[in-house]
């Protein structure tokens, strides 16, 4: 049982994006909009720290370039499926006078999500798109890609007129819409979740090898994450199907092939997802955009020897959630966009006394 503890720390129209960031010697998080609207910088506890950008928004991903001091890598221009066109992936560095430098790294239609894995010493960035093209509204007859490329160390040489090239490692991945990174047999790993399924891509050994790409299950997926739900040292497929859909499936591992044993089906419009720990026991938890817009929590009961699902919070329509420790203390930021909200929840076990300056309290 669980104690929840809401406080919004800004309203940001169609926030959408968020990312940890390391800079001036210090933890941050970043949190980005859908629409053309700003990128802010926050401390870890919540308080605003600078506008890195006021436009063009469209942000679907970030990820700070491993050992830097604020470098980062964000998508721009993905507005919609509809409105993707001009994307692109951008360095973003912070310059003097307290000024944010945005440069290109490459242009790229439908660019989606993106991420930096690393292997034996080397980091890869991996990039998928949505859709590949398109000719009118909700045309989905240019599937999606995924491309790879060995990270630059010097970001300093690219440019609009200078980018990085990439090279695709898969096609045909129709509604490539899902990533999600997972450590698995000792390295990076990514999730990759589309119509056709959900796709595991596990980098090379050395930069001269090729990836690895597993297909894990054909259910039509919109995200997915791995996580040993009951304990038994098997990861569990855990997914939101189909795109942008409403149901949540659990999947185990048996004889070798994924199971589905598990179903939850009022989740409209599913989209926030993470998996991990939560106060020391494995969670996963999910945010939907329509209908109830609740952030649900879920979990397995070793006592009842079944899968259960508690309410976080509701009407609050996350788009992306980010979680980390503070001081000993378990922090999830929400990007709750149909709410124009960004939410920081703490949590604590059920019992214990909860901090006076608490905004919204629950009980599981």
């Amino acid at each position: 049982m669980v104690k929840v503890n809401k406080k919004v720390i800004s309203n940001l129209k169609k926030c959408y994006s968020i990312a940890p960031l390391y800079y001036e010697g210090k933890k941050h998080i970043l949190v980005a909009a859908e629409k053309q609207d700003p990128c802010y910088l926050f401390d870890m506890d919540g308080k605003q720290e600078d506008v890195v950008w006021t436009g063009p928004g469209g942000v679907m991903s970030m990820v700070q370039v491993p050992g830097s001091d604020g470098i980062f890598l964000a998508t721009h221009k993905f507005y919609s499926p509809n409105d993707s066109k001009e994307a692109k992936i951008v360095v973003v560095s912070p310059g003097k006078n307290g000024k944010w430098q945005i440069r290109t790294l490459v242009d790229l239609p439908h660019v989606h999500r993106f991420d930096i894995v690393t292997r034996n010493g080397v980091n890869y960035l991996i990039v998928c798109t949505l859709k590949s093209g398109h000719a009118y509204k909700d045309d989905w007859s240019m599937p999606g890609k995924v491309y790879a490329a060995v990270l630059p160390e010097d970001f300093g040489k690219f440019d609009e007129d200078h980018q990085l090239e990439l090279s695709v490692i898969k096609e045909n991945m129709l509604k490539n819409h899902g990533y999600y990174k997972v450590e698995d047999c000792g390295t990076d790993t990514c999730l990759i979740s589309c119509d056709d399924g959900v796709y595991q891509f596990i980098p090379p050994m050395d930069p001269n090898a090729n990836w690895e790409i597993r297909c894990l299950i054909h259910e039509a997926a919109s995200d997915a994450v791995l996580v040993d739900m009951d304990g038994d040292k098997e990861k569990e497929l855990i997914l939101i199907s189909q795109f942008h859909g409403k149901h949540i499936y659990i999947y185990k591992k048996v004889n070798g092939e994924y199971c589905k044993v598990y179903s939850y089906d009022t989740a409209e419009f599913a989209h926030a997802i993470y998996g991990g720990s939560l106060l020391g026991s494995p969670a996963v938890i999910i945010g939907h955009r329509k209908g109830t817009r609740n952030l649900l929590l879920f979990t397995y009961d070793i006592y009842e020897g079944k899968y259960r699902v508690d309410v976080l919070d509701e009407d609050c329509g996350s788009a992306n959630v980010f979680k980390f420790i503070r001081d000993g203390e378990e922090v999830l930021v929400s990007a709750n966009r149909e709410t124009d909200e960004v939410a920081m929840y703490t949590f604590e076990h059920k019992g214990r006394e909860n901090d006076a300056g608490t905004v919204k309290k629950r009980s599981l």
